[in-house]
């Protein structure tokens, strides 16, 4: 098995270890401003439609779901999906997290290109996240090389999506920072402040996603050129 060599653990344990830390920070930071109501008193669900009016995104639909963290916007149905606490709270966090949604509309409407790569791309990860490292067990265990390349090729769109997804999420974040001072959904110092922590934390965690998917294809990397190497040998 590929994954239980000490080779493995070199490369990934780091990307584990950094997952891992930004989870935690993102999960501290909304734990912490969840606590802090917004002066506005505004609940989640409340700002995004003040929000949406504002951005002229009346085709825009919000619903509320369950779970913590789940919030997401979907371009297919044009929908703004927030979590309870999310919808019905007026935290700091609440606030932060519906206008950061509310950004990818944004993007949607505008025809960001990032987002629209990251959307184009997802059909071709999809494939290759579940084919590449089948190519790449078949490849090295029938001693096909080029087989296994490919299967490296195709794993790699894991990475080039982390990498799309990036750009996505910091636009996000700072329209939202944006909508929120210029709105008056935020007022002060300390809720600005809170704002910033609640995105900034939520972006670790892409960044470790990319830094995650760099790790996994450079071991698959390392593992088809050694094999390589030893066969011209």
């Amino acid at each position: 098995m590929f994954y239980l060599n000490p080779q493995y653990l070199l490369y990934m344990a780091p990307a584990f270890l950094l997952m891992l830390l930004a989870q935690w920070y993102v999960k501290s930071n909304y734990k912490k401003w969840g606590r802090v109501p917004t002066r506005a008193r505004l609940s989640g669900a409340e700002a995004a439609q003040r929000l949406k009016m504002r951005g002229g995104l009346s085709d825009v639909d919000l619903q509320q779901v369950s779970g913590e963290l789940s919030d997401h916007y979907d371009p297919r149905k044009k929908v703004l999906k927030l979590s309870s606490n999310v919808y019905r709270g007026n935290s700091v966090a609440a606030v932060a997290i519906a206008a950061h949604e509310l950004g990818h509309a944004m993007q949607d409407k505008e025809g960001y290109f990032p987002l629209r790569l990251r959307s184009t791309l997802v059909p071709a990860v999809n494939i290759g996240s579940t084919l590449g490292w089948i190519l790449i067990a078949v490849g090295l265990f029938i001693d096909m090389i080029g087989l296994a390349w490919l299967g490296v090729f195709a794993f790699s769109g894991g990475a080039v999506f982390a990498l799309a997804t990036l750009p996505v999420e910091l636009n996000a974040s700072a329209r939202a920072k944006k909508l929120l001072r210029d709105s008056g959904i935020v007022q002060g110092e300390k809720e600005q402040r809170g704002v910033n922590s609640v995105l900034n934390a939520a972006a670790l965690t892409y960044v470790a996603s990319l830094f995650t998917a760099v790790m996994q294809l450079l071991y698959w990397v390392s593992v088809v050129s050694g094999r390589g190497g030893r066969r011209r040998r």
